[in-house]
C-alpha cells in the first residue's frame, strides 16, 4: 500500500502572494505546461508519418533510372514489393508492442530501424542489395505511422484529436500524392540514391524529438508473455497475401499454380492464426474488437478507402503519361488537385470534429464525394481537356480527406486504452491489404482491357509496337511514329479509365456500412492525463 500523503482534489496552490489560485486558473496552470509540450512532439510525429508515406511511393519516378544503373530490370517491381511486404507485416506487430512495453521506446525503434534501412538503400550496389535494405526500411516504416496515430492517443483527448488527426491524414495524403513528383525531381537534380538519404535530416529531427520532449506513462505489472506463433502465422499470411496480390494478373495468371498455391497458404496461415489468437494471453490482434460496432465497421470502410485510393493513385500518373504525354514529374505536377481536396477536406473536418464533438457525417459524406469523383474520372479519355481530369482528382481528393483519418478517430474514440495500439495497427493493415488487392485486381483487368485495345491496331501501329504491350513505356511511346503514339494514347485513353468504376459499387457498400457507425462523445480528458489523475 502506498504511503504518500493523499492532497484533497479541491485545494488549490497557493499563487505568489500566498493565497489559493481559482480553480480555473489551476486548471489552466496544469495544462499549459502539456500543450506547450505537445508542439514539438506532434512535429516529430508528422515527420515520422511524412517519411512512411513517401517512402511507399517516391521511389516510383526513380526505378527507371535506378534499373538501369544497377542493370536488374526483371527484379524491378520487388524494390517497391519488398518496402510493402516489410511494412505490412510489422503493422500488427508494432501496435501490440507498443501496448505491451509502451510507445516510445518502439517508436523510437521504429525511426532508428527506418534510418538505417535508408543509408543501406541509398549505398546499395546491385539489386539484391537493395531489395534487402528495402525491406529493412520497410520494417521500420511499418512502425512509424502506427507509432504516430496510437502516442497521439495517448497525448490528447479524442475531443481535441480531430484537428491533430487531420494534420496527419494531410502529410499521408500530400506524401502519398507527392512522392512520385519529389522522387522525380530529386533523380534528375542530384542522382536516385538521395531519393533514399533525403530521410535522413527529415528522420534525425524526428528522432531528436521524439527522444527529448516525448514523455509517456510505461505499462506496469509482470513482463508480458509475446504472441511469438501469432506474429508467425500473421506474417506467413501477409507475405503470401501481398506477394498474390503483387504478382496476379501480371507475373503469373490469377488462375496459375503459383497464385493457387499462394492462396491456399494465405488461407490456411489466416484460418490458424484465428485459432491461435482465441488462446493467446496477449494476442497481437485481439478478436474481442471485432465485436465492437465502431472497430469493425471503420475496419470494413478502411478496406474499401484503400481499394478506391491507391488503385486511383496508382494508375493516373500511367494515364497522364500516355494519354495527356506528360514526363514523370509533369505527372506529378498534374496530380495537386487530388492532394489540394485531401489536404482542404482533412485539416477542415478535423477542426469540425474537435469543435462540434460531430463526426458521423463526415465519413458517409466522405464516401458520397469518392464515388462522385471515381464517375467523373471513369469518363475520361484521349479526347479529355485536363481541366475536367483535375476537376475529377479534385473530387476525389475532397472525399478521401473527409474518411481517412475520421475512421482511424473513430476507432481510437471506441476501444480500451490498453489495446489501442492493436486496434489502430489493425484498422491500417487490413486497409494496406485492401490497397494491394485492388491494385492487383484492377491492374489485370487494365492489362486485359490494354491487350484488346492494341490487338485492333492498325498496320503501321501494331508493326512499331511488336505486339508486346508489357514494353510499352514514357519513352518508347515517345520514339514510335506520330500515328503509333496516337493510336497507343487512344488504346490507354478507353482502357484505363472505366477501371475506376469498379470501385463505385465497393465505395457504395462502404456508405451504406458508414450509416451504422453508431456516433458516442467525445471525451475531452486524454489517457495521459487521466491515468496522472488516478
Amino acid at each position: 500500500m502506498s504511503h504518500r500523503a493523499i492532497t484533497p482534489r479541491t485545494a488549490a496552490p497557493p499563487d505568489r502572494a500566498g493565497t489559493a489560485l481559482p480553480k480555473h486558473r489551476e486548471e489552466t496552470a496544469q495544462g499549459e505546461e502539456p500543450k506547450r509540450n505537445l508542439v514539438p512532439v506532434f512535429t516529430g510525429l508528422v515527420l515520422s508519418v511524412l517519411l512512411a508515406a513517401l517512402d511507399q511511393t517516391i521511389v516510383a519516378t526513380a526505378l527507371p533510372t535506378i534499373v538501369g544503373d544497377l542493370n536488374g530490370l526483371e527484379h524491378l517491381s520487388w524494390v517497391v514489393t519488398a518496402y510493402i511486404l516489410a511494412a505490412t507485416i510489422g503493422l500488427p506487430v508494432y501496435g501490440k508492442l507498443g501496448d505491451l512495453f509502451g510507445r516510445k521506446s518502439i517508436f523510437i525503434f521504429a525511426i532508428a530501424v527506418f534510418l538505417i534501412g535508408s543509408v543501406l538503400s541509398g549505398l546499395a550496389q546491385n539489386m539484391g542489395q537493395l531489395i534487402g535494405f528495402r525491406a529493412l526500411q520497410g520494417l521500420g516504416g511499418g512502425g512509424l505511422m502506427i507509432g504516430a496515430q496510437a502516442i497521439l492517443g495517448d497525448l490528447v483527448s479524442p475531443r481535441e484529436r480531430g484537428k491533430y488527426m487531420g494534420l496527419i491524414g494531410a502529410a499521408f495524403g500530400l506524401a502519398s500524392v507527392g512522392g512520385p513528383l519529389l522522387g522525380g525531381w530529386i533523380t534528375d537534380a542530384w542522382s536516385w540514391r538521395w531519393v533514399f538519404y533525403i530521410n535522413l535530416p527529415i528522420g534525425a529531427v524526428a528522432l531528436a524529438v521524439v527522444v527529448s520532449s516525448l514523455h509517456l506513462p510505461k505499462p506496469k505489472g509482470r513482463r508480458p508473455k509475446l504472441d511469438y506463433a501469432g506474429a508467425g502465422l500473421l506474417a506467413l499470411a501477409s507475405a503470401a497475401l501481398v506477394m498474390l496480390t503483387t504478382w496476379a494478373g501480371t507475373t503469373y495468371a490469377w488462375s496459375s499454380p503459383q497464385i493457387l498455391a499462394l492462396a491456399v497458404v494465405t488461407l490456411a496461415a489466416g484460418a490458424v492464426f484465428v485459432r491461435v489468437e482465441k488462446r493467446a494471453p496477449e494476442p497481437i490482434l485481439p478478436l474481442g474488437l471485432f465485436r465492437s460496432r465502431n472497430f469493425l465497421l471503420p475496419v470494413l470502410v478502411g478496406i474499401a478507402v484503400g481499394i478506391a485510393m491507391f488503385s486511383t493513385i496508382s494508375y493516373l500518373p500511367t494515364f497522364l503519361q500516355m494519354v495527356n504525354r506528360a514526363t514523370a514529374t509533369q505527372s506529378g505536377l498534374m496530380m495537386l488537385p487530388m492532394m489540394g481536396g485531401l489536404l482542404l477536406t482533412s485539416i477542415g473536418t478535423g477542426q469540425l470534429i474537435s469543435r462540434t464533438g460531430r463526426y458521423k457525417i463526415y465519413p458517409v459524406l466522405g464516401c458520397a464525394v469518392i464515388i462522385a469523383g471515381l464517375v467523373l474520372l471513369s469518363r475520361i479519355s484521349d479526347t479529355t481537356a485536363y481541366s475536367f481530369t483535375a476537376l475529377g482528382m479534385l473530387v476525389m481528393g475532397l472525399g478521401l480527406g473527409m474518411l481517412m483519418q475520421n475512421l482511424v478517430l473513430i476507432v481510437q474514440n471506441s476501444v480500451p486504452g490498453r489495446d489501442m495500439g492493436a486496434a489502430i495497427s489493425a484498422a491500417n493493415y487490413f486497409r494496406q491489404i485492401g490497397a494491394s488487392f485492388g491494385i492487383a485486381l484492377f491492374g489485370s483487368i487494365f492489362i486485359h482491357r490494354l491487350g484488346n485495345e492494341i490487338a485492333a491496331a492498325p498496320p503501321g501501329a501494331g508493326a512499331a509496337l511488336g505486339g508486346d504491350i508489357n514494353s510499352l513505356s514514357p519513352a518508347m511511346l515517345r520514339g514510335l511514329p506520330a500515328p503509333a503514339q496516337d493510336f497507343i494514347a487512344a488504346a490507354f485513353g478507353h482502357a484505363l479509365p472505366p477501371i475506376f468504376l469498379l470501385s463505385v459499387p465497393v465505395m457504395a457498400v462502404a456508405l451504406v456500412l458508414c450509416l451504422f457507425i453508431r456516433e458516442t462523445p467525445l471525451s475531452t480528458t486524454s489517457r495521459v492525463s487521466g491515468e496522472a489523475d488516478r
